[in-house]
């Protein structure tokens, strides 16, 4: 069960992180990330924030809860995960957006990280999730 944030958190295989919410799905830590539109895409960004460092996340991305923040205003917790098959993706739960339009869950493939200042910007890749 998730225990409420109380400053910085950390787990044996990661370095000390604030967690944004303590809603977002299990794993060693959650961070917001702002997209710039209701939903995703191939070639939609999103800017990863609260890393403790930005760089090395950058250049080897870990798994981690994201909590993904629509231009909207909706919110989905979404999951990154890395070391599969098809390399880094991102599992988003079914959410709707604010004019009612109900998205399913998908899982997208993350094409690029790149620092951003002292952000990361993840930019979406196709849908993994696809029949072949």
């Amino acid at each position: 069960m998730p225990q409420p944030p109380t400053g910085p958190s950390s787990s044996p295989s990661s370095s000390s992180s604030p967690s944004s919410s303590s809603d977002g799905p299990p794993g060693p830590d959650t961070f917001p990330a702002v997209c710039g539109h209701t939903h995703l895409f191939p070639g939609a960004r999103c800017n990863l924030q609260g890393l403790p460092d930005p760089r090395a996340f950058a250049a080897g991305p870990e798994p981690a809860g994201v909590d993904l923040r629509f231009s909207d205003g909706t919110a989905a917790d979404a999951e990154l995960r890395t070391g599969g098959p098809v390399g880094p993706v991102l599992a988003v739960p079914a959410y709707t957006t604010g004019a009612g339009t109900r998205v399913d869950e998908h899982t997208w493939s993350v094409r690029e990280f790149r620092q951003v200042g002292e952000e990361v910007e993840l930019t979406i890749g196709t849908r993994t999730d696809r029949p072949a």
